[in-house]
């Protein structure tokens, strides 16, 4: 009796399910990586590449036609002046050429050598273009009377141009400088220190407050739905309404904070809160403590709500104190649920942007690697340098990943 052989391979019901798995996953595998990973590979690619915010678009001739003189009877003399000019700085145009077909009744009395009338077809090569370069070329003509008969005038018959140019974010031209700018001296090393202060300081502080709002809402007690709701507050508000109420609230000049400090003898004169190093950038880590720690909250107290409460009560019946239970019981159920939360927080914290831009504008000593990309791309102009500030950001988030789930996770089990 021969024995029974489970079969070989991949059976037909098994390939067609993991063809149906994969066309379930094709619309999610698409979007990922045109929300993602072509962004990502984008900033990778420009951060290679000496482009200013002017290349985004590749250069071009720019031409402005205009008639110039007398045009009103027959035999005046006036002149068809095209102004040309490389709409790029750097970047020069190859093989510039227009064409122009001339309104009927004008005679060209003389023509550029660079050009060629056929009949009312006017062509110029201009040759090869400089970035900046610019012309003015006048074509000199006389005015018939066929000229003041029809109602065509020069600019009704837009000039055609023509030039080869190559675009910095397509060709081959790949430069380190942009990182070599990124660090260089120290001013890249104080924007470092700078958000790693506000990310882990923001980061554990959230937390903590989170934790330390949790324990006081873990209780039942009249109006414990509605202090929750209101812990919620700095969380679900617009960040532009906070951040305009706390810039307010400590102006040194008509904020209430510093009349409190004042009347109170605290100080005697007002003080700036966000233009004074380095204070600036503790208020900006404590705004960021206080507005993201119900997050952590809501998390946390989920957690605590899940503990077996057996564990209290035999812990009660052996005499321990509420810190002893705390740290005993409660610490070891929420670490998970707390590296959890300070890996996305770390991350949040280290890309934030909004919240410091609108407390200081990144001045006073609060720049971070966020702001700094904002500065280095629109304020200088620098897309390259920014898209460079941006990989950095990105290197510091994968290094700090590949640590968290190195040693931490495996401490706790994730």
């Amino acid at each position: 009796m021969t024995e029974a052989v489970p079969p070989k391979g991949t059976g037909p019901l098994a390939r067609i399910e993991a063809r149906l798995a994969w066309g379930l996953l094709a619309p999610t595998i698409i979007a990922v990586a045109l929300v993602v990973i072509l962004p990502l590979l984008a900033i990778f690619w420009i951060s290679f590449k000496p482009v200013a915010l002017a290349d985004l678009r590749a250069p071009e001739v720019v031409l402005r036609e205009d008639i110039r003189g007398d045009d009103e009877a027959v035999g005046d003399q006036a002149n068809i002046r095209y102004r040309l000019r490389n709409s790029s700085q750097d970047q020069p145009i190859r093989g510039v050429t227009f064409t122009d077909r001339l309104p009927e009744g004008l005679t060209v009395t003389e023509l550029d050598p660079r050009c060629t009338l056929e009949g009312r077809d006017l062509s110029c090569d201009l040759g090869d273009w400089e970035g900046g370069y610019r012309e003015n070329l006048m074509i000199p003509v006389t005015v018939g009377q066929a000229y003041l008969d029809n109602a065509e005038r020069p600019k009704d018959s837009p000039a055609t141009t023509t030039g080869r140019a190559s675009n910095v974010l397509t060709n081959a031209t790949f430069t380190l400088d942009n990182f070599a700018r990124v660090f260089d001296g120290s001013e890249f090393w104080s924007v470092l220190w700078v958000t790693l202060f506000y990310t882990v300081f923001g980061t554990v502080g959230a937390l903590l407050f989170g934790l330390f709002a949790a324990l006081l809402l873990n209780k039942s007690f009249r109006g414990q739905g509605i202090l929750r709701g209101l812990y919620l507050f700095p969380y679900v508000s617009p960040i532009i309404a906070v951040a305009f109420a706390w810039i307010l609230l400590f102006d040194p000049f008509s904020g209430s904070a510093n009349a409190l400090l004042i009347q109170m003898g605290v100080t005697q004169q007002s003080i700036n809160f966000f233009g004074e190093r380095p204070l600036a950038l503790i208020m900006v880590t404590v705004f960021e403590i206080w507005r993201y720690f119900p997050l952590s909250f809501l998390f946390i107290l989920a957690r605590m709500q899940s503990i077996d409460s057996d564990m209290y009560e035999a812990a009660d019946m052996d005499g321990a104190s509420p810190f002893q239970k705390f740290w005993s019981l409660s610490v070891p159920q929420l670490l998970g649920i707390l590296s959890v939360l300070f890996l996305l927080r770390f991350i949040w914290t280290f890309n934030k942007f909004d919240d410091i831009f609108l407390l200081t504008g990144g001045n006073a000593g609060t720049r971070t690697l966020t702001v700094n990309v904002y500065e280095q791309a629109f304020a200088i102009s620098n897309i390259g340098a920014g898209a460079a500030v941006a990989v950095v950001i990105f290197g510091c988030l994968l290094l700090f990943s590949f640590l968290f789930f190195r040693y931490i996770s495996q401490e706790e089990g994730l």
